[in-house]
Protein backbone atom coordinates (compact mmCIF):
# COMPACT_ATOMS: atom_id res chain seq x y z
CA UNK A 1 0.00 0.00 0.00
CA UNK A 2 1.33 3.43 -0.95
CA UNK A 3 1.85 5.69 2.07
CA UNK A 4 1.74 9.49 2.16
CA UNK A 5 3.92 11.68 4.35
CA UNK A 6 2.54 14.89 5.85
CA UNK A 7 4.81 17.53 7.40
CA UNK A 8 4.12 20.80 9.17
CA UNK A 9 6.70 23.19 10.60
CA UNK A 10 6.63 25.59 13.53
CA UNK A 11 9.53 27.91 12.80
CA UNK A 12 10.86 30.19 15.55
CA UNK A 13 12.68 33.28 14.30
CA UNK A 14 14.53 35.69 16.57
CA UNK A 15 13.86 39.30 15.60
CA UNK A 16 16.84 41.64 15.28
CA UNK A 17 15.73 44.27 17.74
CA UNK A 18 18.27 46.11 19.89
CA UNK A 19 16.59 45.07 23.15
CA UNK A 20 14.48 42.24 24.55
CA UNK A 21 10.74 41.74 24.12
CA UNK A 22 9.53 43.03 27.47
CA UNK A 23 12.50 44.86 29.00
CA UNK A 24 15.40 47.11 28.03
CA UNK A 25 18.19 44.53 28.23
CA UNK A 26 20.61 44.54 25.31
CA UNK A 27 20.60 41.68 22.82
CA UNK A 28 24.14 40.62 21.89
CA UNK A 29 25.18 37.14 20.86
CA UNK A 30 28.25 35.70 22.57
CA UNK A 31 28.36 37.98 25.63
CA UNK A 32 29.37 36.54 29.00
CA UNK A 33 26.50 34.40 30.37
CA UNK A 34 23.90 36.16 32.51
CA UNK A 35 25.27 39.66 31.96
CA UNK A 36 22.36 41.08 29.91
CA UNK A 37 19.61 40.46 32.46
CA UNK A 38 17.26 42.40 34.73
CA UNK A 39 14.38 41.71 37.17
CA UNK A 40 11.89 41.51 34.27
CA UNK A 41 13.63 38.85 32.17
CA UNK A 42 14.70 37.00 35.32
CA UNK A 43 11.07 36.81 36.45
CA UNK A 44 11.45 38.60 39.80
CA UNK A 45 8.15 39.09 41.67
CA UNK A 46 6.58 42.47 41.00
CA UNK A 47 8.61 43.18 37.83
CA UNK A 48 6.27 44.27 35.02
CA UNK A 49 6.77 43.76 31.26
CA UNK A 50 6.78 46.64 28.76
CA UNK A 51 6.15 45.67 25.14
CA UNK A 52 8.84 46.21 22.48
CA UNK A 53 7.15 48.22 19.69
CA UNK A 54 9.86 47.36 17.15
CA UNK A 55 9.22 43.64 17.66
CA UNK A 56 5.53 44.15 16.88
CA UNK A 57 6.45 46.12 13.76
CA UNK A 58 8.91 43.46 12.54
CA UNK A 59 6.34 40.69 13.05
CA UNK A 60 3.70 42.62 11.15
CA UNK A 61 6.14 43.36 8.31
CA UNK A 62 7.15 39.70 8.13
CA UNK A 63 3.47 38.83 7.86
CA UNK A 64 3.02 41.33 5.05
CA UNK A 65 5.95 39.85 3.11
CA UNK A 66 4.35 36.41 3.52
CA UNK A 67 0.90 37.56 2.41
CA UNK A 68 -0.74 37.31 5.83
CA UNK A 69 -3.81 39.17 7.01
CA UNK A 70 -2.75 41.58 9.76
CA UNK A 71 -4.91 41.58 12.88
CA UNK A 72 -5.80 45.11 14.00
CA UNK A 73 -6.46 43.69 17.48
CA UNK A 74 -4.28 41.03 19.10
CA UNK A 75 -3.55 39.92 22.64
CA UNK A 76 -0.88 38.17 24.71
CA UNK A 77 -1.32 35.08 26.88
CA UNK A 78 0.62 33.21 29.52
CA UNK A 79 1.85 29.75 28.55
CA UNK A 80 2.67 27.91 31.75
CA UNK A 81 5.37 25.26 31.99
CA UNK A 82 8.08 24.33 34.47
CA UNK A 83 11.43 24.13 32.69
CA UNK A 84 14.71 25.62 33.93
CA UNK A 85 14.96 27.81 30.81
CA UNK A 86 11.95 29.95 31.81
CA UNK A 87 12.55 31.87 35.04
CA UNK A 88 8.93 32.93 35.56
CA UNK A 89 7.61 29.36 35.03
CA UNK A 90 5.51 30.82 32.21
CA UNK A 91 6.18 32.28 28.78
CA UNK A 92 4.42 35.36 27.46
CA UNK A 93 3.08 34.33 24.06
CA UNK A 94 0.02 34.69 21.82
CA UNK A 95 -2.54 31.91 21.74
CA UNK A 96 -6.03 33.21 20.97
CA UNK A 97 -5.41 36.35 18.90
CA UNK A 98 -2.07 36.31 17.01
CA UNK A 99 -0.75 39.24 14.98
CA UNK A 100 -0.79 37.58 11.55
CA UNK A 101 -3.26 35.11 9.99
CA UNK A 102 -2.92 33.07 6.79
CA UNK A 103 -0.43 33.74 4.02
CA UNK A 104 2.11 31.30 2.65
CA UNK A 105 5.32 30.58 0.75
CA UNK A 106 5.72 29.45 -2.87
CA UNK A 107 8.20 26.63 -3.42
CA UNK A 108 9.06 24.22 -6.24
CA UNK A 109 8.33 20.53 -5.69
CA UNK A 110 10.42 17.54 -6.79
CA UNK A 111 9.08 17.81 -10.37
CA UNK A 112 9.89 21.52 -10.54
CA UNK A 113 6.25 22.59 -10.28
CA UNK A 114 5.23 25.51 -8.11
CA UNK A 115 3.55 24.57 -4.84
CA UNK A 116 2.03 27.00 -2.35
CA UNK A 117 2.68 26.14 1.31
CA UNK A 118 0.06 27.79 3.47
CA UNK A 119 0.80 29.49 6.77
CA UNK A 120 -1.76 29.12 9.55
CA UNK A 121 -0.60 32.10 11.60
CA UNK A 122 2.38 34.02 12.98
CA UNK A 123 2.48 34.93 16.65
CA UNK A 124 4.94 36.89 18.77
CA UNK A 125 6.43 35.71 22.04
CA UNK A 126 9.55 35.85 24.20
CA UNK A 127 12.34 33.32 23.77
CA UNK A 128 13.41 31.01 26.56
CA UNK A 129 16.89 31.07 28.09
CA UNK A 130 19.65 28.81 26.76
CA UNK A 131 20.70 25.67 28.60
CA UNK A 132 24.40 24.85 28.17
CA UNK A 133 25.49 21.30 28.88
CA UNK A 134 29.00 20.53 30.15
CA UNK A 135 30.80 17.34 31.16
CA UNK A 136 29.45 17.09 34.71
CA UNK A 137 26.78 19.80 34.97
CA UNK A 138 24.43 22.07 33.02
CA UNK A 139 24.03 25.83 33.28
CA UNK A 140 21.31 28.27 32.23
CA UNK A 141 22.26 31.47 30.37
CA UNK A 142 19.44 34.02 30.67
CA UNK A 143 20.99 36.43 28.15
CA UNK A 144 18.77 34.88 25.47
CA UNK A 145 15.70 34.78 27.73
CA UNK A 146 13.23 37.45 26.63
CA UNK A 147 14.50 37.78 23.03
CA UNK A 148 11.61 38.72 20.71
CA UNK A 149 10.64 35.48 18.98
CA UNK A 150 8.28 35.16 16.03
CA UNK A 151 6.70 31.73 15.54
CA UNK A 152 5.57 30.93 11.99
CA UNK A 153 3.19 27.96 11.97
CA UNK A 154 2.68 26.27 8.61
CA UNK A 155 -0.29 24.19 7.55
CA UNK A 156 0.46 20.46 7.02
CA UNK A 157 1.05 21.04 3.29
CA UNK A 158 4.55 19.59 2.98
CA UNK A 159 4.86 16.03 1.71
CA UNK A 160 8.60 15.28 1.76
CA UNK A 161 11.88 16.31 3.42
CA UNK A 162 12.88 18.01 0.16
CA UNK A 163 9.77 20.19 0.25
CA UNK A 164 10.43 21.08 3.89
CA UNK A 165 13.96 22.16 2.95
CA UNK A 166 12.66 24.24 0.03
CA UNK A 167 10.08 25.90 2.30
CA UNK A 168 12.63 26.80 4.98
CA UNK A 169 15.08 28.13 2.38
CA UNK A 170 12.43 30.34 0.78
CA UNK A 171 11.14 31.47 4.19
CA UNK A 172 14.62 32.44 5.34
CA UNK A 173 15.26 34.41 2.16
CA UNK A 174 12.02 36.39 2.53
CA UNK A 175 12.67 37.22 6.20
CA UNK A 176 16.22 38.38 5.49
CA UNK A 177 14.91 40.54 2.63
CA UNK A 178 12.33 42.03 4.99
CA UNK A 179 15.15 42.99 7.37
CA UNK A 180 13.38 41.53 10.41
CA UNK A 181 15.95 38.86 11.30
CA UNK A 182 19.50 37.79 10.50
CA UNK A 183 18.24 34.16 10.34
CA UNK A 184 21.73 33.06 11.37
CA UNK A 185 21.37 29.35 12.02
CA UNK A 186 24.73 29.09 13.80
CA UNK A 187 23.56 31.66 16.37
CA UNK A 188 20.17 29.99 16.78
CA UNK A 189 18.24 32.83 15.12
CA UNK A 190 16.05 30.33 13.30
CA UNK A 191 14.86 27.02 14.77
CA UNK A 192 12.02 24.68 13.91
CA UNK A 193 9.77 22.17 15.61
CA UNK A 194 8.92 19.52 13.04
CA UNK A 195 5.59 17.67 12.93
CA UNK A 196 5.37 14.55 10.76
CA UNK A 197 2.86 11.76 10.17
CA UNK A 198 2.20 9.03 7.61
CA UNK A 199 -1.07 7.56 6.31
CA UNK A 200 -2.28 5.28 3.52
CA UNK A 201 -3.03 6.93 0.19
CA UNK A 202 -6.73 7.65 -0.04
CA UNK A 203 -7.20 8.19 3.69
CA UNK A 204 -8.28 11.77 4.31
CA UNK A 205 -7.64 11.78 8.05
CA UNK A 206 -4.03 12.55 8.94
CA UNK A 207 -1.93 9.92 10.69
CA UNK A 208 -0.68 10.18 14.26
CA UNK A 209 1.59 13.19 14.57
CA UNK A 210 5.09 13.04 16.01
CA UNK A 211 6.99 16.22 16.89
CA UNK A 212 10.75 16.67 16.73
CA UNK A 213 11.82 19.63 18.85
CA UNK A 214 14.29 22.48 18.40
CA UNK A 215 15.99 21.65 15.12
CA UNK A 216 18.44 24.44 14.25
CA UNK A 217 20.01 23.33 10.95
CA UNK A 218 18.32 22.76 7.61
CA UNK A 219 20.52 19.73 6.97
CA UNK A 220 19.54 18.27 10.33
CA UNK A 221 15.82 18.85 9.68
CA UNK A 222 16.08 17.10 6.32
CA UNK A 223 17.93 14.13 7.84
CA UNK A 224 15.55 13.89 10.82
CA UNK A 225 12.51 13.89 8.53
CA UNK A 226 13.99 11.16 6.35
CA UNK A 227 14.73 8.99 9.40
CA UNK A 228 11.38 9.60 11.06
CA UNK A 229 9.52 8.75 7.84
CA UNK A 230 11.35 5.42 7.65
CA UNK A 231 10.75 4.73 11.36
CA UNK A 232 7.01 5.38 11.22
CA UNK A 233 6.60 3.29 8.05
CA UNK A 234 8.51 0.44 9.70
CA UNK A 235 6.27 0.60 12.80
CA UNK A 236 3.12 0.37 10.67
CA UNK A 237 4.57 -2.37 8.43
CA UNK A 238 5.29 -4.44 11.54
CA UNK A 239 1.66 -4.12 12.66
CA UNK A 240 2.39 -1.52 15.35
CA UNK A 241 0.86 1.87 16.08
CA UNK A 242 2.66 5.21 15.90
CA UNK A 243 2.48 6.99 19.27
CA UNK A 244 1.85 10.73 19.52
CA UNK A 245 4.96 12.00 21.25
CA UNK A 246 7.81 14.49 21.24
CA UNK A 247 11.15 13.16 20.03
CA UNK A 248 14.65 14.61 19.78
CA UNK A 249 17.20 14.30 16.99
CA UNK A 250 20.50 12.65 17.95
CA UNK A 251 23.24 14.05 15.72
CA UNK A 252 25.68 11.28 16.64
CA UNK A 253 23.45 8.29 15.82
CA UNK A 254 21.32 10.08 13.19
CA UNK A 255 18.19 8.81 14.89
CA UNK A 256 15.23 10.31 16.74
CA UNK A 257 14.61 9.28 20.36
CA UNK A 258 11.48 9.63 22.49
CA UNK A 259 11.48 12.50 25.01
CA UNK A 260 7.91 12.60 26.34
CA UNK A 261 4.32 12.04 25.30
CA UNK A 262 2.92 15.00 23.43
CA UNK A 263 1.41 17.84 25.39
CA UNK A 264 -1.86 19.40 24.28
CA UNK A 265 -2.75 23.06 24.48
CA UNK A 266 -4.70 22.61 27.71
CA UNK A 267 -1.58 21.19 29.38
CA UNK A 268 -0.03 24.66 29.17
CA UNK A 269 -3.03 26.23 30.97
CA UNK A 270 -3.10 29.31 28.75
CA UNK A 271 -4.78 32.39 30.16
CA UNK A 272 -4.72 36.10 29.20
CA UNK A 273 -1.58 38.01 30.22
CA UNK A 274 -2.89 40.46 32.85
CA UNK A 275 0.12 42.81 32.74
CA UNK A 276 -0.09 43.72 29.02
CA UNK A 277 -2.77 45.66 27.17
CA UNK A 278 -3.97 44.40 23.77
CA UNK A 279 -2.09 45.46 20.62
CA UNK A 280 -4.32 47.76 18.56
CA UNK A 281 -3.04 48.74 15.12
CA UNK A 282 -4.70 51.46 13.07
CA UNK A 283 -5.10 51.10 9.32
CA UNK A 284 -2.83 54.13 8.85
CA UNK A 285 -0.05 52.58 10.95
CA UNK A 286 -0.29 49.23 9.13
CA UNK A 287 -0.07 50.95 5.75
CA UNK A 288 2.88 53.09 6.84
CA UNK A 289 4.75 49.91 7.80
CA UNK A 290 3.76 48.32 4.49
CA UNK A 291 5.31 51.20 2.54
CA UNK A 292 8.71 50.44 4.08
CA UNK A 293 8.83 46.90 2.69
CA UNK A 294 11.33 45.87 0.01
CA UNK A 295 10.65 43.81 -3.10
CA UNK A 296 10.04 40.12 -2.66
CA UNK A 297 12.96 38.00 -3.94
CA UNK A 298 10.89 36.47 -6.77
CA UNK A 299 9.76 39.89 -7.98
CA UNK A 300 13.34 41.14 -7.83
CA UNK A 301 14.58 38.24 -9.95
CA UNK A 302 12.04 39.01 -12.67
CA UNK A 303 12.79 42.74 -12.64
CA UNK A 304 16.57 42.30 -12.84
CA UNK A 305 16.19 40.10 -15.91
CA UNK A 306 14.15 42.82 -17.66
CA UNK A 307 16.11 45.83 -16.41
CA UNK A 308 19.68 44.63 -16.91
CA UNK A 309 19.35 41.96 -19.59
CA UNK A 310 20.84 39.22 -17.44
CA UNK A 311 19.76 35.58 -17.55
CA UNK A 312 17.10 34.18 -15.18
CA UNK A 313 19.79 31.89 -13.74
CA UNK A 314 22.12 34.80 -12.96
CA UNK A 315 19.24 36.81 -11.50
CA UNK A 316 18.31 33.84 -9.29
CA UNK A 317 21.84 33.43 -7.97
CA UNK A 318 22.18 37.16 -7.26
CA UNK A 319 18.76 37.43 -5.59
CA UNK A 320 19.49 34.48 -3.29
CA UNK A 321 21.62 36.78 -1.11
CA UNK A 322 20.15 40.27 -0.65
CA UNK A 323 23.57 41.84 -0.03
CA UNK A 324 24.87 40.48 -3.35
CA UNK A 325 21.80 41.68 -5.24
CA UNK A 326 22.05 45.13 -3.61
CA UNK A 327 25.74 45.39 -4.58
CA UNK A 328 25.13 44.27 -8.16
CA UNK A 329 22.25 46.70 -8.68
CA UNK A 330 24.23 49.61 -7.25
CA UNK A 331 27.16 48.79 -9.57
CA UNK A 332 24.92 48.26 -12.61
CA UNK A 333 23.13 51.57 -12.06
CA UNK A 334 26.43 53.39 -11.65
CA UNK A 335 27.75 51.86 -14.88
CA UNK A 336 24.48 52.27 -16.78
CA UNK A 337 21.81 49.67 -17.42
CA UNK A 338 23.28 48.80 -20.85
CA UNK A 339 26.37 47.46 -19.08
CA UNK A 340 24.29 45.39 -16.63
CA UNK A 341 25.22 42.10 -18.30
CA UNK A 342 28.94 42.94 -18.20
CA UNK A 343 28.72 44.00 -14.54
CA UNK A 344 26.88 40.76 -13.78
CA UNK A 345 29.57 38.67 -15.50
CA UNK A 346 32.36 40.33 -13.54
CA UNK A 347 30.52 40.03 -10.24
CA UNK A 348 29.42 36.42 -10.75
CA UNK A 349 32.82 35.18 -11.95
CA UNK A 350 35.64 37.38 -10.69
CA UNK A 351 34.21 39.01 -7.55
CA UNK A 352 32.55 35.82 -6.30
CA UNK A 353 35.84 33.94 -6.81
CA UNK A 354 37.64 36.51 -4.62
CA UNK A 355 34.93 36.30 -1.96
CA UNK A 356 35.25 32.52 -1.89
CA UNK A 357 39.04 32.63 -1.72
CA UNK A 358 39.02 35.22 1.07
CA UNK A 359 36.06 33.55 2.87
CA UNK A 360 34.24 36.87 3.03
CA UNK A 361 30.79 38.27 2.38
CA UNK A 362 30.41 41.19 -0.02
CA UNK A 363 29.88 43.60 2.87
CA UNK A 364 33.19 42.57 4.47
CA UNK A 365 35.49 43.59 1.61
CA UNK A 366 36.73 47.04 0.61
CA UNK A 367 35.34 46.81 -2.93
CA UNK A 368 32.56 49.34 -3.53
CA UNK A 369 29.87 49.16 -6.24
CA UNK A 370 31.19 52.39 -7.77
CA UNK A 371 34.63 50.84 -8.16
CA UNK A 372 33.32 47.77 -9.98
CA UNK A 373 31.20 50.03 -12.19
CA UNK A 374 34.25 52.15 -13.03
CA UNK A 375 36.35 49.08 -13.84
CA UNK A 376 33.69 47.69 -16.17
CA UNK A 377 33.25 51.10 -17.82
CA UNK A 378 37.01 51.40 -18.47
CA UNK A 379 36.90 47.94 -20.02
CA UNK A 380 33.85 48.71 -22.16
CA UNK A 381 35.38 51.94 -23.47
CA UNK A 382 38.60 50.15 -24.40
CA UNK A 383 40.68 52.20 -21.96
CA UNK A 384 41.97 48.95 -20.46
CA UNK A 385 41.77 45.35 -21.67
CA UNK A 386 40.55 42.22 -19.90
CA UNK A 387 43.92 41.04 -18.55
CA UNK A 388 44.62 44.47 -17.06
CA UNK A 389 41.16 44.57 -15.44
CA UNK A 390 41.70 41.11 -13.93
CA UNK A 391 45.10 42.20 -12.63
CA UNK A 392 43.64 45.30 -10.96
CA UNK A 393 40.54 43.72 -9.39
CA UNK A 394 42.23 41.90 -6.46
CA UNK A 395 43.92 45.14 -5.36
CA UNK A 396 40.67 47.07 -5.65
CA UNK A 397 38.93 44.27 -3.73
CA UNK A 398 41.45 44.47 -0.87
CA UNK A 399 42.11 48.22 -0.65
CA UNK A 400 39.00 49.86 -2.07
CA UNK A 401 41.05 51.91 -4.56
CA UNK A 402 39.25 53.37 -7.55
CA UNK A 403 40.48 51.73 -10.78
CA UNK A 404 40.78 54.92 -12.83
CA UNK A 405 43.34 56.31 -10.37
CA UNK A 406 45.40 53.12 -10.65
CA UNK A 407 45.26 53.14 -14.44
CA UNK A 408 46.46 56.77 -14.64
CA UNK A 409 49.14 56.42 -11.94
CA UNK A 410 50.67 53.31 -13.53
CA UNK A 411 50.16 54.16 -17.19
CA UNK A 412 48.02 51.09 -17.77
CA UNK A 413 45.79 52.61 -20.44
CA UNK A 414 45.39 50.32 -23.42
CA UNK A 415 47.49 51.10 -26.50
CA UNK A 416 45.16 51.55 -29.46
CA UNK A 417 47.43 53.67 -31.64
CA UNK A 418 47.83 51.77 -34.93
CA UNK A 419 51.34 53.04 -35.55
CA UNK A 420 52.63 51.94 -32.16
CA UNK A 421 50.93 48.57 -32.43
CA UNK A 422 52.29 47.94 -35.93
CA UNK A 423 55.82 48.26 -34.54
CA UNK A 424 55.06 45.57 -31.94
CA UNK A 425 53.43 43.36 -34.60
CA UNK A 426 56.43 43.66 -36.95
CA UNK A 427 58.77 42.83 -34.09
CA UNK A 428 56.73 39.74 -33.14
CA UNK A 429 56.57 38.50 -36.75
CA UNK A 430 60.32 38.95 -37.25
CA UNK A 431 61.14 37.10 -34.01
CA UNK A 432 58.85 34.11 -34.67
CA UNK A 433 59.42 32.78 -38.22
CA UNK A 434 58.20 29.26 -37.31
CA UNK A 435 54.82 30.59 -36.15
CA UNK A 436 54.57 32.64 -39.35
CA UNK A 437 55.34 29.56 -41.44
CA UNK A 438 52.73 27.53 -39.55
CA UNK A 439 50.16 30.18 -40.43
CA UNK A 440 51.17 30.10 -44.13
CA UNK A 441 50.84 26.31 -44.04
CA UNK A 442 47.18 26.66 -43.10
CA UNK A 443 47.31 26.70 -39.29
CA UNK A 444 45.21 29.81 -38.79
CA UNK A 445 45.30 29.37 -34.99
CA UNK A 446 49.00 30.28 -35.13
CA UNK A 447 47.97 33.92 -35.36
CA UNK A 448 46.82 33.67 -31.72
CA UNK A 449 50.35 32.86 -30.64
CA UNK A 450 51.57 36.04 -32.30
CA UNK A 451 48.88 38.03 -30.48
CA UNK A 452 50.33 36.67 -27.23
CA UNK A 453 53.81 37.79 -28.24
CA UNK A 454 52.58 41.30 -29.01
CA UNK A 455 50.83 41.44 -25.61
CA UNK A 456 54.13 40.58 -23.95
CA UNK A 457 56.01 43.24 -25.90
CA UNK A 458 53.38 45.85 -24.98
CA UNK A 459 53.42 44.71 -21.34
CA UNK A 460 49.76 43.78 -21.60
CA UNK A 461 48.59 47.21 -22.74
CA UNK A 462 47.85 46.48 -26.41
CA UNK A 463 44.27 46.23 -27.66
CA UNK A 464 43.98 42.47 -28.41
CA UNK A 465 41.27 42.89 -31.04
CA UNK A 466 43.20 45.51 -32.97
CA UNK A 467 46.42 43.48 -32.67
CA UNK A 468 44.66 40.42 -34.10
CA UNK A 469 43.38 42.45 -37.06
CA UNK A 470 46.84 43.88 -37.77
CA UNK A 471 48.51 40.44 -37.61
CA UNK A 472 45.99 38.92 -40.03
CA UNK A 473 46.43 41.83 -42.42
CA UNK A 474 50.22 41.55 -42.44
CA UNK A 475 50.34 37.76 -42.69
CA UNK A 476 47.79 37.73 -45.47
Amino acid sequence: MKMLTTIGLETHVQLKTATKMFCGCTLAFGDEPNTNVCPVCLGYPGALPVMNRQAVKFTVQAGMMLGCRISPFSTFDRKNYFYPDMAKDYQISQNVRPLCIGGGVMIHDAEGNEKFIRINHIHLEEDAAKINHYATFSGVDFNRGGTPLMEIVSEPDLSSPDEALAYLTALKQILVYAGVSECNLEEGNMRSDVNISVRPEGQTELGTKVEIKNMNTFKGIHAALEYETRRQLAVIAAGGTVIQETRRWDTSSFETHSMRTKENAHDYRYFPEPDLVPVELSEELIESWRRELPELPAARRDRMVKEYGITPYDAGVLADAKANADFFEAAARAAGAKLGKLVCNWFMVEVMALLTAEKKEIGDCALKPEALAELVTLLDKGTINGPTAKELLPEIFRDGTMPNALVEARGLAQVSDTGALEAFVDQAIAANPKIVQDFKNGKKAAAGALVGQVMKLSKGKADPKLVSQLILQKLS
